[in-house]
């Protein structure tokens, strides 16, 4: 049994607008399939267009929130995970906020007056996904927030800390301040590489935290990216995960464990100069409907395991489960109890 308050999120809320649509679509607003970006001033139209033309679905998104949200449903437990983040004061900031406290999801969201909830466009074609995030709201997350009495009250209260490598654009002296409390009082720090460009444009808020990270979760891509903006020549994936995994660490009391995950491949871990891997739960083609969340739910499963003291094995485990179900579903949504054994 999981303790209330034991997990605690911080990332950018966004809901997404989710909907397949075809190539010609994609290539119509310049996007490539599998990746996410920042929405910029060409895919402004493309919000309106998606709602007009397709039929869409609203769920609540954002990489951090959807990883919190499958822990949470993992664990069962009332309000064991809690989530911070900046949100509007308008509908789609009441869906989302009803959204996650359905599941029972501790959201103690900044509310900002003068800007619309964030949104994320999901386009789906063949199963596979591509992300173009409007932060909107979500970028308007402030550290003054985090240190509200009511809301540092959290942070005090977790053991287990996840920050998606996403909220490195919006506020990373939130992300320094809840990591330097991780690292003094001996509690586990967890992130994520979230994206190519991560690594790409925002290398340096990137390398302050680093140090503190006792987790790094990522996919191939994300790894590689990594490596080349590091200058390392290697595009080996098992290689890469030992490199980060040995880079400086702040708590020395804690191996830095990396878990880089490869689609239907093997995922591989690395910790203190070993690697293993650890092979998915394969999906039939047709029974795949949507990406959409796999790594995050991947991510929310491994961390419902971890904070209750399992090996990293189980962790594994659940990790695959839960993007297992995630995948066979629209969105990153789950049924209302896990069959996690």
């Amino acid at each position: 049994m999981a303790q209330e308050g034991v997990l605690l999120g911080m990332g950018n809320p966004l809901l997404d607008i989710s909907a397949v649509v075809d190539e010609a679509f994609l290539n119509k607003y310049d996007v490539k399939l599998n990746n996410a970006i920042l929405a910029e001033e060409k895919h402004v139209p493309m919000y309106q267009e998606l709602k007009d033309k397709y039929p869409v679905e609203y769920i609540a998104g954002g990489a951090t929130q959807n990883s919190i949200r499958v822990a949470q449903w993992m664990l069962q437990t009332p309000k064991a995970v809690s989530y911070m983040g900046c949100i509007g004061k308008d509908e789609f900031g009441k869906e989302m906020t009803k959204n996650c406290t359905s599941v029972g999801v501790n959201v103690h969201y900044r509310e900002d007056d003068t800007t619309p909830t964030g949104t994320c466009a999901v386009l789906i074609v063949g199963g596979e996904r591509s992300l173009i995030a409007n932060l909107a709201a979500a970028n308007c997350y402030k550290i003054d927030h985090l240190q509200a009495a009511e809301n540092w009250a959290l942070v005090e209260k977790a053991q287990f800390y996840y920050i998606a490598g996403f909220f490195l654009t919006v506020s990373p002296e939130s992300i320094m301040a809840v990591a330097k409390h991780a690292a003094e009082k001996n509690k586990v720090f967890t992130m994520n590489l979230a994206a190519p460009f991560i690594a790409q444009f925002f290398t340096q808020p990137l390398m302050d935290a680093l140090p503190y990270v006792d987790y790094l979760f990522g996919n191939e891509t994300e790894a590689q990216t990594f490596a080349k903006v590091q200058g390392w020549e290697t595009e080996n994936v098992q290689e890469i995960a030992l490199k980060i995994a040995a880079l400086p660490k702040v708590n020395e009391a804690r191996k830095r464990v990396v878990v880089i995950t490869q689609g239907k491949d093997d995922t591989v871990i690395a910790v203190d100069g070993k690697v293993t891997t650890h092979p998915v739960i394969l999906v039939k083609k047709e029974d795949l409907v949507d990406t959409n969340g796999a790594g995050d739910s991947f991510v929310g499963g491994f961390l419902s395991q971890l904070v209750q003291g399992k090996e990293t094995e189980e962790c594994v485990r659940a990790g695959n489960y839960a993007a297992n179900v995630i995948i066979q579903r629209s969105g990153c949504t789950f049924p209302e109890k896990p069959e996690f054994k």
